[in-house]
């Protein structure tokens, strides 16, 4: 496994880490096996993934209590991140949606987030937080100010509570903001070989400032494993069922996506490794791109993402899939 700094907060984490979306459960992922996610955990752990990220909104705290009971005895081995912002307490803050029978909010007032870090700790069963990360910007019309927002995570560190501060989901001229009100160890954001759009700026100024970055729906959900068939098919309510967020899901488009998978069978049989393993390591290869955050599922998932972490491929070979991914065009 490779390890690379969170910025400069001397923090090192391995480059692929155990994102827990998916460990929330709910209506989005069509339930989850509580005693399964452990058992994935503790997989990618002995594989020697030491990165875990998790948010509260998971499931309203339910990753975060699976997280502290999988790490209780383990939490000196793991380098943990989590995420503030999304509120479903009361009314503070804008509204962000509906989920799962709950209005959220975006809330990043101090108050709030005083609330939140607490909350975390409890749950997590630690009293620090690795990584502590904004999961998206304020909105109007609440519209909390950057600084004001910064100052409080700035007090938390002060305080112990977390040793280092993360923004997720942010623009550019956001980014730029948080950076210059504090230290920002990190940037979180969806980036792959079909959703590209990071690489206009956020990735190129993440690069040049010396932030890492945290890539999420790297393997999108699934789809780039090559496991996702014509004949798959999905709840409805769950998050794969929603083609405006992902239309690569769409049965018209599916068949390219497919067929791009098929044709990097040589290269699987070249790296010994599976289609999962060659897209993750591909992600990896591109400029400004540090860690990518997997969804473990199952011991299986873990095993497999845990294998990339130690892929290089040749430029030639990158070079190979940017193009194929390139000849896809947009989704229809």
């Amino acid at each position: 496994m490779q390890f690379k700094t969170l910025g400069n907060s001397g923090i090192n984490a391995s480059v692929i880490a155990i994102g827990t979306w998916v460990t929330g459960g709910g209506e989005s992922w069509g339930g989850v096996d509580d005693t399964e996610s452990i058992r994935a955990i503790d997989a990618a752990l002995d594989r020697g993934i030491n990165f875990i990220d998790t948010a509260a909104s998971y499931g309203w705290g339910h990753a975060e209590e699976v997280l502290g009971k999988a790490l209780k005895d383990k939490r000196d081995q793991v380098i943990l991140a989590t995420k503030c912002g999304i509120w479903w307490q009361d009314a503070r803050g804008s509204f962000h949606y509906h989920l799962d029978g709950k209005d959220t909010y975006i809330s990043l007032r101090p108050d709030t987030i005083q609330i939140e870090v607490e909350n975390s700790l409890r749950r997590l069963q630690t009293d620090y937080i690795d990584l502590y990360q904004v999961h998206w910007p304020a909105k109007e019309p609440e519209n909390t100010p950057i600084a004001e927002t910064m100052a409080c995570l700035l007090k938390l560190k002060e305080e112990g509570k977390i040793r280092s501060i993360g923004v997720s989901n942010v623009s550019l001229d956001e980014l730029e903001s948080y950076c210059g009100c504090g230290d920002i160890a990190s940037d979180q954001f969806r980036y792959s070989m079909l959703y590209r759009e990071p690489e206009e700026n956020i990735l190129p100024y993440c690069e040049k400032n010396g932030l890492s970055t945290l890539t999420y729906m790297s393997l999108e959900q699934g789809l780039l494993t090559g496991k996702v068939g014509m004949d798959r098919s999905f709840k409805e309510g769950e998050f794969r069922t929603n083609t405006d967020w992902n239309p690569w899901f769409k049965l018209e488009n599916r068949p390219k996506v497919l067929a791009m998978l098929e044709g990097w069978t040589d290269l699987t049989a070249k790296y010994e490794c599976t289609l999962a393993q060659l897209v993750i390591a591909w992600t990896l290869a591109q400029p400004g791109v540090t860690h990518i955050l997997c969804g473990m599922r199952t011991v299986a998932q873990a095993e497999d993402n845990s294998g990339a972490g130690n892929i290089q491929l040749d430029p030639a070979d990158v070079a190979r899939i940017r193009q194929d991914a390139l000849a896809l065009g947009d989704p229809q």
